[in-house]
């Protein structure tokens, strides 16, 4: 009892930290996988394995495999990069995306409470996106920054059915933090929406082993409603008119953006006692992320809907993991992602039209320590605006040379 109390009061201090706002980068749409060291190597082929503390988030069911106290804290940093060329009444216009690191960080507490019932404590990002092009570049009346900052925490129980089945089931608790800036027109007036809110979701869990060699795990995560309140906050310079001015005072806003739920899938093949395999997929229900609401109070009393017409997506993912020594771990992985956005209604804040990514990772253990880490790189194809004509003073062009680079951490303790 005395390390379990030890393990919680850790917990709550990487809780604290973790519900302070951090920036973070979007997968394709806006979900995040990047939950742990050893699920980035294997290019989050975990749902099927699900065998660490980081099973939590990718499979819950899977705790059932972990004896004991188990704990497991780290980070990543995530440096994506890229460009957007838009055509504009002056010409091509070319514009880098401003350097940034983003910063998620997981925390996991697994505790065994006897031969049939786990329990579980999870910290992590599931959702964000972050990008920045500077107040003066062509598209900044359509937005020029932008962040949706997530962190979710989530208690969850286990349960051994038998000796081959084993389920979960979580309650997950979000805060959201949403700021976007945009210029006016005509006089490159500031607009800067800032508000924050929370969302409650399920996870659930199956994780199946056939025999020493087949395992296999389902994993399902509920859409969520994010409702947010802020402040819409208005900049402008002495030559706006009067009339102009008396517009802008800050306003009470309101919004609204739709979670999707998503649907993991993971099949794993050991071989060896030190090799194993697993491919995997998950489908993610973008379909829900139709429109952006905004609710302004005062002095428009209007509400802005913004079109996104998003489909679902899907991930395809492919990993293996060798350990030449009990205290060494090699792993390799891959994985694809189809384009969820529709380019009638593309926009800045998400420029991406899939992604590949390829990743690697190591694992070493020394007593009851583990560390992990891992390297992904992503290739995001590029999205096209010339279908969207909606957009303000642009009349088409695309998104060039966008790439992410993702380093991680992770820090294990076994009670």
């Amino acid at each position: 009892m005395k390390a379990t109390w030890k393990a919680l009061c850790l917990g709550a201090m990487v809780l604290m930290a973790g519900l302070l706002p951090s920036h973070t980068v979007q997968a394709e749409g806006f979900a995040m996988t990047e939950w742990s060291s050893r699920g980035l190597g294997l290019a989050s082929g975990m749902v099927g394995r699900a065998d660490d503390a980081s099973a939590l988030a990718y499979n819950a069911a899977g705790i059932t495999q972990l004896e004991g106290t188990h704990l497991m804290v780290g980070g990543a940093v995530v440096a994506p990069m890229g460009a957007i060329s838009l055509d504009t009444p002056q010409g091509k216009h070319t514009t880098e995306t401003k350097p940034r690191g983003w910063t998620p960080a997981h925390f996991y507490l697994t505790h065994q409470m006897n031969d049939k019932v786990w329990l579980g404590l999870a910290s992590f990002t599931r959702f964000g996106l972050g990008v920045e092009y500077g107040g003066a570049w062509p598209g900044r009346y359509n937005m020029y920054d932008v962040a949706l900052q997530t962190v979710s925490v989530v208690p969850t129980i286990a349960v051994k059915v038998n000796d081959w089945l084993s389920l979960s089931l979580g309650g997950e608790l979000l805060y959201g933090h949403f700021y976007e800036g945009t210029k006016l027109q005509p006089f490159d007036s500031d607009l800067q929406v800032d508000g924050q809110g929370i969302a409650g979701g399920v996870h659930l869990g199956a994780h199946v082993k056939f025999n020493e060699q087949w395992s296999a795990g389902l994993a399902y995560k509920s859409q969520m409603t994010l409702n947010m309140a802020g402040d819409a906050v208005f900049e402008y310079s002495a030559k706006v008119p009067a009339q102009y001015k008396a517009m802008m005072n800050t306003s009470n806003v309101d919004g609204t953006i739709q979670l999707p739920d998503s649907l993991a899938l993971g099949i794993t093949y050991k071989p060896l006692d030190n090799l194993s395999f697993e491919v995997g997929t998950v489908w993610t229900r973008w379909s829900v992320y139709d429109h952006l609401n905004l609710y302004f109070d005062k002095p428009f009393g209007q509400h802005v809907k913004s079109q996104k017409n998003f489909k679902d997506g899907w991930n395809f993912n492919a990993s293996v993991e060798w350990k030449p020594y009990d205290w060494w771990a090699l792993r390799a992985g891959a994985y694809y992602e189809t384009p969820v956005a529709d380019e009638k209604h593309a926009d800045f804040i998400i420029p991406s039209y899939g992604r590949t990514g390829i990743t690697l990772g190591t694992g070493f253990v020394w007593n009851n320590f583990t560390v992990d880490i891992a390297y992904a790189h992503l290739f995001i194809n590029p999205l096209s605006y010339d279908k969207n004509s909606e957009l303000t003073k642009v009349s088409g062009g695309k998104s060039e040379n966008c790439v992410a680079n993702i380093y991680s951490v992770s820090i294990g303790y076994t009670f």
